[in-house]
C-alpha cells in the first residue's frame, strides 16, 4: 500500500495541474472502495484547481472558490497510482477515473484492486468523515515526544501497531514503521506504554528522518507504485529491516527476522533491538 511518502510524491507531481481549468471528466469503472460521484462528470468541468494538499494518505484537490465548488478527495487504496499524461491516451484495463485540463494535461487514476477512493467535499473546510478523526501529520511540530509519550501512556499495544494508528499518527505504514523503529532502536513488540519520554524522543526523530529520506528517494517502488511522471521510487534500497528476511544486519550482520503483528509481518534486527 502507498504510504506518506508515496502519497506526497504523488502530490507534488500533480502540482503543474493547480491554476488549470477542468475541461471533462471522466468515469469508466465507478465500483472502487466507495462510489465515484457520477456528478463529477458535471460538477468538474470549468471548475479551476486551485490547491492541492495532503491529509494522511489522501490528497485533496481544491477546487472550491467563494462561492461554489468544494474538494475532491483521492485515496490510492492498495495498488492505485496517480498518472499526469501530457496528452490522453487511450485507457488500460485498470484506468477508472480521469480528469481532463483545458491544456491538454490528464490526471488519471489506475487501481487494479479497487481500494482506492474518489469523493466529493461539498465544503471548503475540508470536513469529512474520513478526515475529521486522524492524529497529527508525522513531519509537523505538533507530532513531538511529549504528545506521543503522553498518547502512549495508556496503550497496552505493541509500539509498531502504535504509530501505525491513525488515530495516533498518520501516514506511518508498515514499511515505515518497521524502518523507523529499527533506526531508533526499538523492538517492535515493545508495550507502548513501557517508552520513557527520552525513548519517545528518539522514536520521533526517526519516524521524522526515515520520512524525509524517502520523501527525497521519491518513497518505495516494491510492486505497483510509481510517481505521476512513470517512474518509480528508490527507497527500498536504503532499508535497514524491511522486506530483508536472513539477510544480514547492515549494523551488526546478525540476520533480520519476521514476526506477525497486527496481521502485517514486522521485521527487526533481534541484537539491534533488544526487548527490554
Amino acid at each position: 500500500m502507498p504510504e506518506l511518502p508515496e502519497v506526497e510524491t504523488t502530490r507534488r507531481g500533480l502540482l503543474p495541474l493547480v491554476g488549470k481549468q477542468v475541461e471533462s471528466v471522466t468515469i469508466r469503472h465507478s465500483t472502487l472502495r466507495w462510489p465515484i460521484p457520477q456528478h463529477l462528470i458535471q460538477t468538474l468541468p470549468k471548475q479551476t484547481l486551485n490547491g492541492l494538499t495532503r491529509r494522511a494518505k489522501y490528497i485533496l484537490c481544491d477546487f472550491g472558490d467563494a462561492v461554489s465548488g468544494g474538494i475532491l478527495l483521492l485515496h490510492l487504496g492498495m495498488s492505485g497510482r496517480i498518472q499526469l499524461l501530457e496528452q490522453q491516451y487511450p485507457p488500460e484495463k485498470h484506468d477508472h477515473f480521469d480528469i481532463e485540463f483545458s491544456d491538454g494535461q490528464v490526471l488519471r487514476l489506475r487501481d487494479p484492486r479497487r481500494f482506492g477512493a474518489v469523493l466529493w467535499i461539498n465544503n471548503k473546510d475540508g470536513n469529512h468523515a474520513l478526515l475529521n478523526r486522524l492524529g497529527p501529520e508525522p513531519l509537523e511540530e505538533a507530532f513531538n515526544a511529549k504528545y506521543l509519550h503522553r498518547v502512549l501512556s495508556n496503550k497496552t499495544l505493541a509500539i509498531k501497531n502504535a504509530i501505525m494508528d491513525g488515530h495516533i499518527v498518520v501516514g506511518v505504514g508498515n514499511i515505515y514503521a518497521s524502518e523507523s523503529l529499527f533506526r531508533a532502536r526499538l523492538h517492535p513488540e515493545t508495550s507502548a506504554n513501557k517508552l520513557t519520554l527520552k525513548q519517545c524522543e528518539r522514536l520521533v526523530v526517526e519516524i521524522k528522518s526515515t520520512l524525509n529520506d524517502a520523501l527525497n528517494a521519491g518513497g518505495s517502488s516494491l510492486r505497483d507504485f510509481f510517481g505521476t511522471d512513470g517512474n518509480p521510487g528508490y527507497f527500498q534500497q536504503e532499508y535497514f529491516a524491511y522486506g530483508r528476511t536472513g539477510e544480514p544486519c547492515k549494523v551488526c550482520t546478525r540476520p533480520i527476522k519476521c514476526i506477525r503483528l497486527g496481521q502485517r509481518s514486522t521485521f527487526y534486527c533481534e541484537q539491534c533491538q533488544k526487548r527490554h
